[in-house]
């Protein structure tokens, strides 16, 4: 776990990444701060630190206090959180994001949710007690512009100085609802069969890759759908294309969020994909070390781990217990220079 590792373009001193799930909590005016500064300043010894998700539009945003990157202003407070990291030696990658049917009104200043495809994910934590609003499909001319929002967004983290960034796909957002058939019914080139279905997501790939060059983006799934209604007549083979075409594009890395199991799709992933993979879900440092010691996935990412254990890589290496979850996390210092 402390041997380096290389990821596409993007080296790190080891393999012990820390998850995108993990937040500082609230975010002002969408824009990051000092909190958010010292959060990730904090764990910059992890071999890669996905922060995350950032909004790449205001019409992306799913969930109160998240940060976003869609304007130069964002770029700029971003820009004091990468310089943190990196004058303490880290690497940070920034996860790009929209949310699509997760979502609310309330949320988009009145503006109704976007999805593929007029479905809602049903009842989830969302403003309203009722459960998720219908989403409205989007246009041809709309799904162009989520693509430029995602390009633009890149060039933001770009300005901002991360050392790459990684597209979400996964967890029920909008780009895994154009993945799955149970949340896509389009008919167009952005739906219908697998290959369609994916249509979406290589395009943003290669907008980002545009930006960035393929070998400092990443991508995030999570293969078993089990967030926000996700469903999917066959599994195994969408994420079987899915894989296939990110290796052909030569991305850094594939971030699997998928707890191990009988009918964990990673093993697909994993064989179809030719770059790196990041497993991340329910790991503990012996789990973790032993699918890096049999060759499934180059790293692990940890989340809750990190949340309470800002020093998570030098209790790792010392051998010593790691904070209980139950407990309450440590607090943050000052981040200092």
């Amino acid at each position: 776990m402390f041997d380096p590792v290389r990821l596409g373009e993007i080296e790190l001193p080891n393999r012990i990444v820390m998850a995108p799930a993990a937040g500082p909590g609230s975010v002002q005016c969408r824009v990051p701060d000092e909190g958010m500064r010292a959060y990730y300043a904090q764990r910059a010894d992890a071999g890669l630190i996905l922060a995350g998700a950032a909004s790449v539009s205001p019409l992306g945003i799913g969930h109160p206090n998240t940060p976003g990157i869609w304007n130069s202003s964002q770029a700029q407070a971003w820009r004091t959180v990468t310089d943190t990291v990196h004058r303490r030696g880290g690497r940070i990658v920034l996860q790009l994001w929209h949310a699509g049917r997760v979502s609310d009104p309330e949320y988009l200043s009145g503006e109704m949710p976007v999805a593929p495809s007029a479905i809602p994910c049903g009842r989830g934590p969302c403003p309203q007690a009722g459960g998720f609003v219908v989403p409205r499909s989007l246009r041809l001319d709309e799904i162009r512009r989520v693509i430029a929002d995602f390009e633009q967004a890149a060039r933001h983290a770009w300005l901002a100085e991360f050392d790459g960034v990684e597209v979400h796909a996964g967890d029920g957002y909008l780009i895994d609802q154009f993945l799955h058939d149970g949340s896509n019914g389009r008919q167009d080139d952005y739906g219908g069969s697998v290959c369609k279905r994916s249509r979406f997501l290589l395009e943003i790939v290669e907008a980002c890759a545009g930006i960035w060059g393929a070998g400092r983006v990443g991508v995030h799934l999570s293969p078993r759908g089990d967030r926000y209604d996700m469903r999917d007549s066959d599994p195994a083979a969408l994420y079987r294309h899915v894989a296939r075409e990110l290796g052909q594009r030569r991305v850094a890395f594939i971030c699997v969020r998928e707890h191990e199991g009988p009918d964990a799709l990673a093993p697909v992933i994993r064989d179809a994909f030719s770059g790196a993979l990041v497993l991340s879900e329910g790991y503990d440092p012996a789990s973790a070390l032993r699918a890096v010691q049999a060759e499934r996935g180059e790293a692990v990412a940890f989340g809750r781990a990190f949340v309470r254990n800002p020093d998570l890589v030098r209790r790792l290496r010392a051998g010593q217990p790691l904070v209980p979850e139950a407990a309450p996390a440590e607090p943050l210092a000052a981040a200092g220079g």
